[in-house]
């Protein structure tokens, strides 16, 4: 009798250890292993563009309130160069373990995604897993207050009455500035020619100087030149009204159905990271961003914090591929 007991004993402990030993090596229950642990390191933002532009900040301000939220330490690197796709790139290329993390201006990135697709060295759908869309920086469109033109209305009727008079600049060739008024162009049915830039700055120097009559511009980059009477704002191209420019109607208000776009910000992983780990940054990030100091501290640099859970993220994501895809394959846009 003791010899049977302790044989199948033996026996239990060994169909346990077996039973451990599978468990341990189903991707899923490792998946949730890990995420338990993390982060074990410093974790690595990417932000691919120069310090001090507007993804920068907004990067620095979303890396400080994940890292204490999810209690590790978040090292910004600057990896700019090529419109954001260098470091881009190096998240896509990265070990997907949740250590390498992008900072991503998502507007931007969804228009590269169909407008240089045969040149940037990543698919966007493909190479990424959103983590969160983190906010939107709210556009507006402006004229140069010499023209006699104070509503969206009001352009359309002057574009049409006068044909190759107007020219809108944008801050350069894929920049969602640009192709808010290519989308503006094919919603009301107008000709208006586009001249880029190389930045901002540039191009509404040129508007306040009636070099260029009208363009769209991210509100924080045009409402000092709004508010000293340089440019005169038509509508802002918001689903609501935004607290920065509370006067200023919406296109959906004035008749433009459909002529809704921001800049969109969010963090994105390498395709592949774990769910559990994907998860648990997004807890983290949404948790961070719902806090109104945070919201206090975005709103400073003109972004709306709207945190989304990764399911929303994704498909805010595909939305405005798909968006930019029409607009670009109808207007027959291209890079130059």
């Amino acid at each position: 009798m003791f010899c049977k007991h302790a044989a199948r004993k033996r026996i239990n402990i060994v169909a346990a250890a077996f039973v451990a030993a599978a468990a341990f090596a189903i991707p899923g229950h490792a998946s949730a292993q890990a995420a338990d642990s993390y982060p074990s390191k410093p974790i690595r933002l990417i932000i691919p563009y120069p310090p001090g532009g507007a993804t920068d900040v907004i990067g620095r301000i979303v890396g400080q309130r994940l890292s204490e939220e999810i209690g590790g330490q978040v090292v910004i690197e600057n990896r700019g160069g090529a419109g954001g796709n260098i470091g881009a790139a190096e998240v896509a290329r990265a070990q997907p373990d949740g250590y390498t993390l992008l900072m991503g201006a998502l507007t931007s990135h969804s228009v590269m995604a169909t407008l240089e697709k045969d040149t940037i060295p990543y698919d966007l759908r493909k190479d990424f897993a959103p983590v969160g869309v983190v906010g939107f920086v709210p556009l507006v469109a402006v004229v140069n207050p010499k023209l006699p033109i104070k509503s969206l209305s009001e352009l359309v009727s002057y574009a049409k009455a006068n044909p190759g008079k107007l020219n809108f600049a944008s801050s350069g060739a894929g920049a969602p500035q640009r192709m808010a008024m290519e989308l503006f162009k094919q919603i009301a049915g107008v000709k208006i020619e586009h001249v880029a830039y190389r930045g901002s700055g540039p191009a509404m120097t040129d508007l306040v100087g009636g070099q260029v009559e009208t363009m769209t511009e991210t509100v924080p980059a045009a409402i000092s030149f709004i508010k000293s009477g340089q440019l005169r704002p038509l509508a802002v191209l918001t689903p609501q009204r935004v607290s920065m420019l509370p006067d200023i109607p919406t296109a959906e208000e004035q008749g433009f159905s459909g002529f809704n776009v921001s800049s969109l910000f969010g963090v994105m992983a390498p395709a592949g990271t774990p769910a559990p780990i994907v998860a648990k940054l997004n807890k983290a990030l949404t948790t961070a961003l719902a806090k109104d100091d945070a919201k206090a501290q975005l709103l400073q640099q003109g972004v709306y914090a709207d945190a989304l859970d990764v399911e929303a993220s994704k498909a805010r994501l595909n939305a405005e591929i798909e968006q930019w895809a029409k607009v670009i394959r109808d207007g027959g846009i291209t890079v130059n």
